[in-house]
């Protein structure tokens, strides 16, 4: 089990303090196995092991545990006489109401409680209803390429070394940084997937798995049975996700994407399509990304864009296609901005726009995207934008081909390799 230290760390910080430790994310990112690590991390501690009950809802052994009366006389049972146990629930949205379950027995236990869910709708909405001020979240994303290449068991050089682009693997063998990112951006960073061999083939079979179950039962199976009822059409579901896909990096206006649709002849009102996006995000399969007027110093309503979870499962829904490798790269890019913990949007000026204003912490950085621009003109239209900008802040760009100066009139540029692994 390799551990993944950000996520593992997050946890600790909020070990025995009165608070439900909730981790959300898309599904197989490793939310489960981050539960099996903080409970490893307890042993280590010298917690016994009896101490720790590990409910996974998603077991046989769970099916019959339909609703929360059920789930709390369970974990009661099982804890009956153990002094302060630790909890873990994993995919906890399968029971109904079991945020009534669980602030019961925070209330009802002197215990420490941790759960999982892949659907922020539950883990939002009905969290902040039932358990306000009372949880910490902590959000997973599939693995970063520092990560994918830890997984990988690649060790790589700093960017002093000047075999900078080698890459060693624990086994012999050898690799370059370039390769390696080709292959993350061909086949994502899901965890199960780093650990193998991967090939087109496997990656394809894994990938409709995935998004059949993503689709189907994290959507609109789940959207049926909380009688929300918004969700009338697995057909028009699909076809709105790979719309998104196709335009991740692109400005998606809801009005336009009805026009399409009506086209192709699907139900397709305005606030129809925006349920649907809505669901797709809820599952964390797709995140927006607001606009930012530069200027003004403040968001826009208008004009967002949606980016992908996890490029590997775009690359799926297109065909394995070359082709927009420039936005594929961009929706690398705020990703790392995500796992980094910087909020990401798009920047909007009158002499044009800036693929992300990130913001963390006081601190804001604006970032410019693109796989070459050896063209002289490619490379006027990357600088203009942040020429424009007449604030203080750092400004680059994150380039994946071609070699450049490390500062053009104060401006960074940073390749991508280099921007993914912090150095």
């Amino acid at each position: 089990m390799i551990v993944r230290q950000k996520y593992l760390d997050e946890l600790i910080a909020f070990k025995d303090c009165d608070l439900i430790k909730v981790v959300t994310g898309m599904r197989r990112c490793g939310k489960s196995t981050l539960l099996d690590m903080m409970a490893d991390h307890l042993m280590r501690m010298n917690v016994p092991p009896e101490r720790i009950f590990m409910f996974k809802m998603e077991s046989m052994e769970y099916a019959g545990l339909a609703d929360y009366k059920k789930l709390y006389a369970k974990v009661i049972e099982e804890v009956a006489h153990v002094e302060h146990p630790y909890l873990f629930f994993d995919e906890l949205q399968e029971v109904l109401g079991w945020e009534i379950a669980i602030n019961a027995l925070r209330v009802d236990l002197e215990c420490d409680i941790y759960i999982t869910g892949s659907n922020a709708y539950l883990l939002s909405s009905e969290l902040s209803t039932k358990l306000s001020g009372r949880y910490v979240e902590i959000h997973m994303l599939p693995l970063t390429f520092e990560e994918y290449l830890e997984f990988k068991g690649a060790n790589w050089y700093s960017k002093e070394d000047r075999q900078r682009d080698l890459v060693t693997f624990n086994d012999g063998g050898f690799s370059t940084l370039a390769s390696m990112l080709e292959d993350y951006r061909r086949f994502g960073g899901l965890p199960y997937l780093a650990l193998q061999e991967t090939n087109q083939a496997h990656h394809k079979a894994y990938m409709k798995t995935l998004y059949d179950t993503v689709l189907i039962r994290d959507i609109m199976e789940r959207d049926r049975r909380r009688d929300r009822r918004q969700l009338k059409s697995p057909e028009l579901l699909e076809r709105i996700a790979l719309f998104l896909a196709d335009n991740i990096g692109n400005e998606n206006s809801i009005n336009k994407m009805a026009g399409a649709l009506r086209a192709e002849k699907m139900e397709s009102a305005n606030n129809t399509v925006a349920a649907y996006i809505g669901a797709l995000c809820e599952s964390y399969l797709f995140y927006p990304c607001r606009r930012y007027d530069i200027k003004g110093k403040e968001n826009l309503k208008t004009g967002g864009k949606h980016y992908i979870v996890d490029v590997g499962i775009r690359n799926y829904l297109q065909g394995y296609r070359d082709s927009d490798q420039g936005r594929v790269l961009e929706n690398i890019v705020y990703l790392q901005l995500l796992y980094d913990g910087y909020e990401a949007s798009i920047g909007k000026l009158r002499a044009g726009e800036v693929d992300f204003v990130a913001t963390r912490d006081g601190e804001t950085l604006y970032i410019q995207v693109t796989e070459d621009m050896s063209d002289q003109s490619t490379m006027e239209r990357e600088l203009a934008p942040l020429f424009a900008i007449r604030d203080a802040h750092p400004k680059m760009i994150v380039v994946a081909k071609g070699s450049y100066p490390a500062n053009i009139d104060g401006v960074k540029i940073v390749k991508i390799e280099d921007f993914l692994l912090h150095r």
